[in-house]
């Protein structure tokens, strides 16, 4: 299916729960350019989870951000529990702005939801010749280091440098091994995960993802992927007062309870530091050392951070590769809803 077609159809599921037709194809935009960089877990196999949220009453459809405190250069929102992607791009933008003034803009957001990937916001920032850092707290998912007990979330952060004549340069990561969606998606799928990944609920690395679901996260790199994401929620939830820790809720759990997780946005002109061309000459300089690097196999090209999914989202000009457990819950949420069938459009037996 093009990408354009999807995104049609997305954002004609959100128009059918009350979503703004713009704040519908925002939302449904970040689902599609996920699955078109190959971060399935954040695409639209989460489109179900947010129809659900919103007619449970978690979700509002009509929020925007409100601002709580304004101190020039920060800016505290709430959220009003809309939907993520209209605050993260309205928190982005006020950063961005609050930039040009100030050679940064710092916006937290408290009482927010899911806003997809943390790349997105952070992009936006770089697209406008900034630096670009997005955060976000979630419920805990991962214990403390030879803990038993979930105390941290998996907490994303993104930060995002521009380029000149080139698409920024995206580091985008999950403080565990790997995300909670990429795990119900492997559940959905019936597949195993690497015993890397999660452990059961008797703290067991397990290779089930059911088993995984109702266990823990295993945090990347062990006790640095704990410290950073322990200091996240301090940096979302903390400053925005907003929840922290076992005070947000699961994003999978009762859908008509707020999920209420926290967001960080940070813009930081380069122009503010005096070193506007002298950055843009730094990142081509280490880029280009990068690309010029050694690799174990001669036939192969070292890339930048984000640059796989850059290239993967490229190459999707004309279809996204949509797996069949996804399209069968879009169908079930498209007869729910009364609105025309995905798979029509689907070739028989593949994914699309």
């Amino acid at each position: 299916m093009t990408p354009d077609a999807l995104v049609e159809w997305c954002t004609g599921v959100l128009r059918a729960v009350g979503v703004d037709a713009d704040d519908a194809r925002l939302t449904a935009t970040s689902l599609v350019s996920a699955d078109r960089r190959g971060i399935a877990s954040h695409g639209v196999v989460m489109l179900p989870l947010y129809v659900e949220r919103i007619r449970g009453g978690s979700v509002s459809p009509t929020a925007r951000p409100t601002v709580v405190s304004d101190a020039g250069a920060v800016v505290v929102l709430d959220g009003g529990h809309g939907l993520g992607q209209v605050t993260a791009r309205d928190g982005m933008d006020l950063a961005v702005e609050r930039a040009g003034l100030h050679g940064v803009g710092v916006v937290v957001v408290r009482h927010a939801f899911h806003f997809g990937g943390a790349y997105e916001p952070a992009r936006r920032a770089a697209e406008a010749g900034l630096i670009g850092i997005a955060a976000c707290n979630t419920r805990p998912l991962m214990p403390a280091p030879g803990g038993a007990t979930r105390v941290v979330g998996n907490n994303p952060l993104a930060i995002a440098v521009p380029r000149r004549d080139d698409a920024p340069v995206i580091v985008d990561l999950a403080m565990s091994e790997a995300a909670m969606g990429r795990i119900r998606l492997a559940a959905a799928q019936g597949s195993p995960i690497p015993p890397t990944w999660a452990t059961d609920a008797d703290g067991r690395p397990t290779t089930d993802p059911t088993a995984a679901i109702t266990g823990m996260l295993l945090p990347a790199a062990g006790p640095k992927g704990y410290g950073l994401a322990f200091m996240i929620d301090l940096l979302t939830g903390g400053l925005s007062g907003g929840a922290v820790g076992s005070q947000v809720q699961g994003l999978f759990g009762d859908r008509s309870v707020p999920y209420d997780c926290s967001h960080l946005f940070i813009a930081m002109d380069p122009v503010a530091f005096g070193t506007q061309g002298e950055f843009l000459d730094a990142v081509a300089h280490l880029a280009d050392e990068v690309h010029a690097s050694a690799m174990v196999d001669a036939g192969a090209t070292a890339l930048l951070p984000g640059e796989r999914e850059e290239r993967a989202e490229s190459a999707s000009m004309a279809d996204v590769r949509i797996d069949p457990a996804t399209v069968a819950a879009l169908d079930s949420l498209a007869d729910e809803l009364g609105l025309a069938r995905l798979s029509p459009t689907t070739t028989a037996g593949e994914a699309s």
